[in-house]
Formats: structure tokens, C-alpha cells, sequence
């Protein structure tokens, strides 16, 4: 099946060249830091985490977001599915990809990734989610490709698959729940110390990583022959609706703690977000706009009709996927560390540099996305004709 990727269109072709060229910036942009160190970037004493990990954050959702096929497929033998199976499969992968490239820039040296294997840490969350992390990508990258296999040679899928994809659906939920209990597990930062954090990291990866999976299949629907079938694509929005209106209630729900009870070290970190403090506020205007585009795509999304036109529906998931990645992303990361626990506030917002790195990383990701759905699609259309 390999072969599929090296057969396309021109436009094909000059997109790979694109997607090539933009992450040879960023390994060129990796290899200066290695030598001058990380001084381009905005983080300080003060907020150590930065864009890096709040993009890290954000991809290890859209990765566990992958179970929302697999368990209507597998399990409820919803047989829509079966077209989108591999592509939110095979997007796992390509998050997961992006997830352990951010950990390495942000870490500043590739080798420093190996100290947590070296000198292992099992009571540091951190540590559990880098080690299931790889071990997520590898489940989804085998899955994938025998059943695809299978498919291709008009065999059934083995019977220890099934049994790989029983464990890929735990083993989903706790790479995000591992994730979150690096932040709630800090009881020094107030923001983050909620137990009502890990049940929103999910409810919002199972908004996110459906809302990319349906932009996605739209887009292959658009530009290739293979259709994922706009049924398909309807149901899983179901999902990414009422997913969101979960994410939304638990956001109001902490905004409700933290306002009534107006304790001073939580309700900080709010206003600092949503109004400022202390004339400091550079990131109110983009969460504003991701409460708004939360919003409005909930709203878009709770009518039947829009599910049901691409377009809309394609812009009803931007708008829950933008929503998503402002809040889960810069929002959570430097809400946390402003304002700081002695009430100090040291301000952060991502430099061109890290905006650049960033893409770079988002670039080669998307390579690997679009190799492995070439390899999809190829062997999906040939089993139709």
C-alpha cells in the first residue's frame, strides 16, 4: 500500500513540497536554537510554559479525540463510521507527532528527552503521559494500517487487532487525563488546581479533535474522490455539539465558583484573562474572541439543517476548533502562571519566533497526515473501482 503515496496530482505534489519546505524552516529554526538557546522566545523566570506547551496541551486532545470513531464503529457497530475509521486513526498519529516535537523545542535538546527515560519519575505525571504518548501513536499506526490491510486483500482483520483496539479506547481517555493532572496535580497555581479540569480537557479534546476530523473530511471529500459520506460527517458533529455545550458548562460552572466565592489567588487569574489587571492585559481580546467563536459554533451546530451543509458545517467546526485551541492553549497555560503566587504580573505572548517554530511543527505533522491518508484514500478508491 505504500506505493499510493508516490502516484498524485500536481496539486498534490506542489502541497508535499509545501508542507516539506515550511518544516525544513523550522528544523533550520531548531538547530539555531541548539546553538544560541531560546532567548527568541517571550517566556521568562516568571512563565516558564509557553506556546510550546500550550500547542503540546492542545494536540494531546485532538490525539484521544480519535476514540470518538472507534467506539460508535467497534462498539455500537454504527457502519458510517467505517469511512472515517482510519482517518481519525491516522490523525491520532499525526497529533501525537506534533505533541513529542513540542516537548523537544520546548526542552531546547533532543537528548534531554532520554533524562526521562534514564532517571524515571513515576510519581510525576509528566513523566506517565510521555511514556503513553508514543504508545497511543503505535496502537493507532497498527490498527490503522492491518485493518486497512485486511481490507485491501479481502481478508478479515486478525483477530489480535481487536483486541488492540479494546485497549486503544482506555488508553485514549488516559493520555488527556494524564495531561490535565500535570496542571491540577500543582497546587500552588490556583487556576489550575480544579478537579473540574480533568473532565473539561475531555470535553473539549472530544469538541476539538472531531471538529479537525469533520474539516478534514471535508476537505478530502472536496479534493479527492473518496467521499466520507455526509452522514458520517453529521453524526460525528453530534458529538463535537454536545461536547462543547459540556466544555462551555464547566467553564461556567468554574466561572461560577471562582465569582461567588471570590477568593482572591483564583479570581485573579480570571480577570487577568477576561479584563485585565493592573492595566496588564494582552490576552483579553483573544479570549473574548474564543468565548464568542465557542458560542457561535454551538449555535450553528445545535441546528439540524447546518449539520447537514458542508459549508456551514465546515465553519460551525472552525469556529469549536479556534474556540478550543485559545482557551485550552495560551489561555490555560498563561492563566496559570499570571498572575505568579507572590501576585506578580510578568506578561507573555508568543514571538514571531515561536509562531514560526510552531508552524514548522504543525507543517511537518500535516505531512504525515496527508502521506497516510494518501495511503487511505488510494486503497479505498481502488477497493471501490
Amino acid at each position: 500500500m505504500l506505493e499510493k503515496v508516490l502516484k498524485g496530482s500536481p496539486t498534490y505534489w506542489a502541497w508535499l513540497l509545501f508542507l516539506t519546505a515550511l518544516s525544513g524552516v523550522g528544523v533550520a529554526f531548531f538547530i539555531w536554537q541548539m546553538v544560541t538557546g531560546t532567548e527568541y522566545s517571550g517566556l521568562s523566570r516568571d512563565v516558564a510554559w509557553g506556546f510550546f506547551i500550550a500547542n503540546y496541551t492542545f494536540m494531546v486532545g485532538v490525539a484521544a479525540s480519535a476514540v470518538m470513531v472507534v467506539i460508535p464503529y467497534y462498539l455500537h457497530n454504527q457502519k458510517e463510521f467505517g469511512k472515517l475509521i482510519a482517518l481519525g486513526e491516522f490523525l491520532a498519529v499525526g497529533a501525537i507527532l506534533a505533541v513529542l516535537l513540542f516537548i523537544t523545542v520546548d526542552i531546547g535538546q533532543p537528548g534531554r528527552m532520554f533524562n526521562i527515560l534514564l532517571y524515571p519519575t513515576p510519581n510525576s505525571p509528566f513523566f506517565w503521559n510521555t511514556v503513553l504518548l508514543p504508545g497511543y501513536a503505535l496502537l493507532n499506526l497498527v490498527i490503522s494500517w492491518f485493518t486497512l490491510d485486511a481490507a485491501y486483500r479481502g481478508m478479515p482483520m486478525p483477530r489480535w487487532v481487536w483486541w488492540l483496539i479494546l485497549l486503544s479506547i482506555p488508553w485514549a481517555i488516559s493520555i488527556h487525563t494524564m495531561t490535565s493532572f500535570v496542571y491540577s496535580g500543582l497546587v500552588a497555581r490556583p487556576f489550575w488546581n480544579s478537579a473540574v479540569l480533568t473532565p473539561r480537557f475531555l470535553a473539549s479534546a472530544f469538541a476539538s479533535g472531531p471538529a479537525l476530523l469533520i474539516l478534514l473530511g471535508l476537505a478530502v471529500r472536496r479534493f479527492t474522490k473518496y467521499d466520507p459520506g455526509l452522514g458520517a460527517l453529521g453524526k460525528l458533529s453530534l458529538v463535537v455539539t454536545y461536547a462543547m455545550i459540556i466544555n462551555l458548562f464547566l467553564i461556567l460552572t468554574e466561572l461560577f465558583v471562582v465569582l461567588f466565592g471570590q477568593v482572591p489567588g483564583h479570581t485573579a487569574h480570571f480577570q487577568y484573562l477576561y479584563f485585565g489587571l493592573e492595566g496588564h492585559g494582552v490576552l483579553v481580546p483573544w479570549m473574548w474572541a474564543s468565548a464568542i467563536l465557542g458560542v457561535a459554533g454551538v449555535g450553528l451546530l445545535i441546528n439540524p439543517d447546518i449539520r447537514r451543509n458542508p459549508t456551514w458545517l465546515g465553519l460551525a467546526c472552525a469556529a469549536v476548533y479556534l474556540a478550543t485551541w485559545i482557551d485550552k492553549g495560551l489561555g490555560l497555560v498563561v492563566g496559570g502562571f499570571v498572575p505568579t503566587p507572590l501576585e506578580h504580573i510578568t506578561e507573555y505572548f508568543p514571538t514571531i519566533g515561536e509562531f514560526v517554530m510552531a508552524a514548522a511543527i504543525y507543517a511537518l505533522s500535516l505531512l504525515v497526515v496527508t502521506l497516510l491518508y494518501k495511503i487511505v484514500i488510494g486503497t479505498k478508491e481502488e477497493l471501490v473501482a
